[in-house]
């Protein structure tokens, strides 16, 4: 499995609006081909932190999900609202298997 951690860090005072954008992205990516899952987390003690947490059943079906119409849409929306560019770690999922 192909799992991407997104960090995002909202500018103050956008984050109501970075969370109904990404409410959006989220529940088209949950319905794309080979997705596992798609978590959006919130810090509790600094709500402008997120981590968004990607798991696609391989890397190619992560890269369409980067191609898609509710990813690019959400890119454009929430770049305005970006305290500084968001960070992508990749990793491989070991547990649960997919498959």
């Amino acid at each position: 499995m192909h799992v991407t951690l997104v960090h995002v860090r909202v500018v103050p005072g956008r984050v109501d609006e970075f969370i109904a954008a990404t409410a959006a992205n989220h529940l088209a990516s949950v319905r794309e081909p080979g997705n596992a899952r798609f978590d959006v987390l919130q810090d509790r003690d600094d709500p402008t932190r997120f981590v968004l947490y990607e798991a696609f059943a391989d890397e190619p079906a992560a890269r369409a999900h980067k191609e898609t119409a509710h990813y690019l849409a959400w890119r454009e929306a929430v770049a305005p609202m970006m305290a500084e560019p968001r960070r992508g770690e990749s990793f491989v999922g070991l547990y649960p298997e997919v498959g």
